[in-house]
């Protein structure tokens, strides 16, 4: 029997991974034997996740304290990685934030850092990982998390910002699979819809808010946790070596209608 989601072995940096959608990847390529280098602003947080991996999992785990929006702290999270383990096969870009506000008031400030974050550190992470790791490896899988709303617009939270950068990292995911294919990278984007995370769950639990989503949202109800993890292991292990540059949403057909 061939199990063709088998990672043991392998290496994945996930941004973004001190709680949320990204704790729930890391586990899932964990799962699948995968070595984890979570990063994220909050050391500690980190240190949960990383024991958690550790005992649930027997992976090995190198947590790093690094802010996406600083070259020189991201260059340092895929050089102490190689150092380390002398490989990068996996980047999940899952770092983010979201602006909401009407357009009208979105100050300057606001909407430069959504592109901040979003946008500029999800290529600068994809940057060194390419040129560090997997160009010389001649191999790598980049996921970069966007969201429907790179995708779409929408009428019931206003977050132009969030859009922007959103759409953005959809199109920088293709550009960056078309100039990397030729080294064995590929690059995809998941864009997940309503998912239960603790920065979603005030909004989410709101009576207007559930009967919005139940209208708007084929399947009726938001996504849950582990339901973004298959698309996460596939587009990470070698079996999706001849998807390239594709923006795959998560979302129970909210983008189909």
């Amino acid at each position: 029997m061939k199990n063709y989601f088998d990672l043991r072995g392998q290496v994945a940096i996930v941004t973004g991974c001190s709680g949320g959608l990204g704790v729930q990847m890391a586990r899932a390529l964990a799962n699948q034997g995968c070595n984890i280098v979570p990063i994220a602003r909050r050391m500690e947080k980190l240190e949960e996740v990383a024991a958690e991996l550790r005992k649930d999992f027997g992976v090995e785990v190198l947590p790093i304290r690094c802010d996406i929006t600083s070259t020189e702290m991201v260059e340092s999270v895929v050089k102490q990685t190689m150092e380390r383990f002398g490989r990068i096969d996996i980047l999940i870009n899952n770092a983010g934030t979201g602006a909401v506000a009407p357009a009208e008031d979105i100050t300057d400030e606001q909407f430069e850092g959504e592109l901040r974050i979003d946008l500029t550190g999800t290529f600068k992470m994809a940057r060194a990982v390419a040129k560090q790791a997997m160009i010389p490896a001649k191999y790598g899988r980049i996921i970069n998390i966007a969201s429907m709303y790179g995708l779409v617009g929408n009428k019931i939270a206003p977050c132009s910002p969030y859009h922007a950068a959103k759409g953005g990292v959809v199109n920088l995911s293709r550009g960056l699979a078309a100039e990397w294919g030729k080294y064995g990278i590929t690059v995809n984007t998941i864009c997940p819809g309503y998912f239960w995370t603790p920065l979603t769950k005030d909004t989410l639990e709101t009576e207007w808010f559930s009967n919005y989503a139940k209208g708007a949202i084929p399947q009726e109800r938001y996504g849950n946790e582990g339901e973004l993890d298959s698309a996460a292991i596939f587009l990470a292990s070698p079996a999706s070596s001849y998807v390239n540059g594709v923006a795959l949403p998560v979302d129970g057909g909210y983008t189909c209608v």
